[in-house]
């Protein structure tokens, strides 16, 4: 049953209010025994632990990192990642950082400071690139591996393009996984909450040899039970209840240490999915709005197609890094395989107008269709010098290599028919990019430090598709012979920066930067007859900040401000009423805001954070236009039945990203605590799709969660309960727009418990 607006902003009402009275009552409290808690924090020497980061490729504090840079770890990445999430968890959690996906847990699709893509075929490139333990995840299905037993969490907002390469005009997303050491460390975790809801995530790591060889390996499993309740008529038993998954990851990783000098780091990591595609929910928004239709529940779907997703990916990364004095040899070797298969009912319905009985709300005719990675094989390779803090001057440089063995085939049913396949189709690309890099650090002064660098990079792509059994064969379309598409481009990268250090505790900085995203190829051809290839896109990017420690190191405030210029951003149409997707170039995009990243130890019982982005994006192409929905209130104006987009944000975009959270203790003993944690973050209003309409976008959006746990044996053991999403808000996160008003919404309240134990 949904709630009823009035109930819902009393929900919120309550959320704020208990935020507010949790941050009232801790400063209150503080001034109860202002102090008592200031001798003590004097005595202890209370400060924020310093933010350690490798945005650079080197070890650094982030003040000394002449960009935006926003971290997540210790206890706020496990706070906000529990209770089943995926990589989606990141959301709105990082000032200009929006995740989302139509694909569920396979396929997260990343944003930053606008730029993004809603591109959901298989070989969609992005603007935002993941790079886990230093290996570029290239192909959507990669960038979906669970985030567990990390370090940190970096996000690099701007272009990346000297150290990273192609495809990072908007930024990079950077985990770091807890590496083996001497010292033996080991924890556990279990969560169980509702819809069956269970995670175990462990490690365990420590010596083997003295001095020589250390390992950990590391575990997560989630599980969640199907809670939503299919009732369309005469529909197989085995999809009469959907949303249920099993994802298993797994990494073991091995350091050996022979001597001083040399260190090698294998790194073996695997994911097993087994569970159902992102559920689509035919005509759930109200005609003019972007409401959901009364008596929308979660809880309940009605569709006659077939719902199913497995992936398998694996993987091993080899690490060596040799210490020759004034410089380090580092080489990075990478192999990753993967597979994916993923069916769904697309138009959300059951039926059809023209196969009584069908709903719900109009369906003018079936859709369902599968994608499928059977085989997906990235080699990358890195070997890179860097200079050891010779004094004045510092520098590295490096050589790239990746190549890319891709293989996608999609598939359509017919639903009326018993699901029997009726439209086949197959892609294949093979990539191969290579790249020469280079940065230096002068010490200009000892307060005045300039970091520039420059790479070449040059990117090559072999693509064919083809269709063997179209899908509209009763319209007379046939197969289609294999049509090929060979981009290639040369491309030369740069930044520049200068880092001022005002005083001991604040430092200054300015940065400007080009970055590129290679060629890119879609080849949908199962509804289409068309390859279409979007050329290299390129942005411009200024950016100043300032970094600050304040009240003696127990607050921290990181502010950068942006703007930017990209030059034949890659674009995806996607869907329309023909149900094709193209890619293009609008001629001019134009961006600029800014972030805000701050922490605050009040005092030894109350931890405050809290995070603020504006980002404002426009197209700037009076020619540039694309296909509309089929039933949706268009507002952008039409030329030749197209939607002309000169002057539109883009998809998938807030302007308004924030998020806070608190931490309240209460020692009970010298060695055990209660703690309130609760964490919130919010997006204003955004577009689905390129075009401007009524339907297709969502309203603002405010996530809340809550934590109370008890701390003993000085943290070793920590048993809370908590809930996610505690307001129950339900939003609309996409839609699909070639069919109907079809949409699909942000996932339901948890609540649970968890136990943790530290060896």
């Amino acid at each position: 049953m949904t709630r009823s607006p009035r109930r819902m902003r009393r929900l919120a009402t309550a959320g704020g209010s208990l935020f507010a009275l949790l941050v009232a009552g801790g400063t209150a409290g503080s001034a109860m025994a202002q102090a008592q808690d200031d001798d003590k924090a004097a005595d202890q020497g209370l400060v924020l632990e310093e933010i350690i980061v490798t945005a650079q490729k080197r070890v650094q504090n982030v003040r000394d990192v002449p960009s935006s840079v926003g971290t997540l770890s210790g206890e706020k990445l496990a706070v906000i990642s529990s209770g089943g999430t995926d990589i989606r968890f990141l959301a709105a959690r990082v000032p200009s950082l929006n995740i989302e996906s139509s694909f569920g847990r396979t396929f997260p699709r990343f944003y930053m400071r606008g730029l993004g893509n809603t591109d959901f075929d298989l070989n969609a490139s992005q603007p935002v690139s993941l790079i886990y333990d230093e290996v570029v995840m290239e192909n959507p299905i990669l960038k979906g591996m669970p985030a567990f037993d990390l370090d940190r969490i970096e996000v690099l907002r701007g272009p990346q393009g000297t150290l990273f390469g192609r495809n990072t005009p908007a930024g990079i997303v950077k985990l770091e996984s807890k590496k083996p050491t001497q010292e033996f460390d080991a924890y556990g975790r279990f969560t169980y909450g509702r819809f069956d809801t269970i995670e175990f995530e462990g490690a365990v790591g420590g010596p083997i040899v003295d001095d020589v060889l250390a390992a950990r390996f590391s575990i997560q499993h989630q599980h969640r039970g199907n809670f939503i309740d299919n009732t369309a008529p005469g529909i197989k038993a085995e999809n009469k209840r959907l949303g249920e998954f099993d994802d298993f990851a797994g990494r073991f990783q091995l350091l050996f240490t022979p001597d001083d000098r040399f260190t090698a780091l294998l790194n073996v990591h695997a994911r097993s999915l087994d569970g159902t595609a992102r559920v689509f929910r035919a005509n759930i928004i109200k005609p003019g709005t972007n409401d959901l239709v009364d008596g929308f529940s979660r809880k309940v779907v009605q569709q006659d197609g077939m719902n199913e997703q497995d992936l398998d990916q694996r993987g091993v990364t080899l690490k060596m890094d040799y210490d020759a004095g004034p410089v380090t040899l580092t080489s990075v070797t990478s192999f990753e395989h993967g597979n994916v298969f993923s069916r769904g009912d697309i138009d959300g319905g059951f039926g059809a107008v023209f196969a009584p009985p069908s709903g719900p709300g109009f369906i003018p005719f079936t859709s369902e269709t599968a994608d499928s990675v059977p085989d997906l094989d990235q080699w990358t390779q890195e070997v890179r010098i860097a200079s050891n803090e010779l004094g004045r001057v510092d520098f590295q440089a490096g050589f790239f290599f990746f190549n890319e063995d891709l293989r996608i085939e999609s598939f359509s049913f017919n639903t009326l028919g018993g699901g029997t396949i009726d439209g086949f189709a197959k892609q294949r690309q093979q990539a191969t990019s290579w790249a020469l890099f280079g940065t230096v650090d002068v010490e200009l002064t000892p307060d005045l430090v300039f970091v520039g660098g420059i790479r070449f990079s040059s990117d090559d792509k072999d693509f064919v598709a083809q269709r063997d059994l179209s899908p509209l064969a009763f319209l007379g379309v046939g197969p289609l012979p294999p049509t090929e598409a060979h981009p290639e481009d040369d491309v030369v990268s740069w930044d520049a920066s200068l880092r001022y250090d005002l005083n001991d505790d604040v430092t200054l900085y300015t940065r400007v930067a080009k970055g590129f995203r290679a060629p890119s190829i879609q080849g949908r051809v199962l509804f289409g007859d068309e390859v279409t290839v979007a050329n290299t896109e390129t942005i411009l990017s200024f950016e100043g900040g300032l970094k600050a420690e304040l009240l003696d190191r127990r607050a921290r405030v990181n502010l950068s401000a942006y703007v930017y210029d990209m030059d034949n951003q890659q674009l995806t149409a996607v869907g329309g009423a023909a149900n094709f997707n193209r890619l293009i170039n609008a001629r001019d995009t134009n961006g600029s805001g800014f972030e805000f990243d701050g922490e605050w130890a009040v005092n030894s019982h109350l931890l405050l954070t809290a995070g603020v982005s504006y980002n404002f994006t426009k197209l700037n192409d009076p020619d540039l236009r694309t296909q509309i929905c089929a039933a949706c209130t268009v507002t952008d104006p039409l030329v030749g039945g197209l939607a002309q987009l000169d002057g539109n944000r883009l998809p998938q975009a807030p302007r308004w990203i924030a998020n806070w959270t608190a931490r309240l203790s209460q020692p009970v003993s010298s060695d055990s605590e209660i703690y309130l944690y609760t964490d919130w973050a919010y997006n204003s209003d955004r577009n689905f799709f390129l075009y401007d309409s009524l339907e297709f976008h969502s309203g603002s959006e405010l996530i809340g969660g809550l934590r109370l746990g008890y701390l003993v044996a000085d943290g070793k053991y920590d048993f809370a309960v908590f809930g996610r999403n505690v307001t129950d808000q339900t939003k609309l996160k996409g839609g699909i727009d070639f069919n109907n008003l079809t949409g699909f919404v942000n996932e339901p309240p948890l609540w649970g418990f968890e136990v943790k134990a530290r060896f």
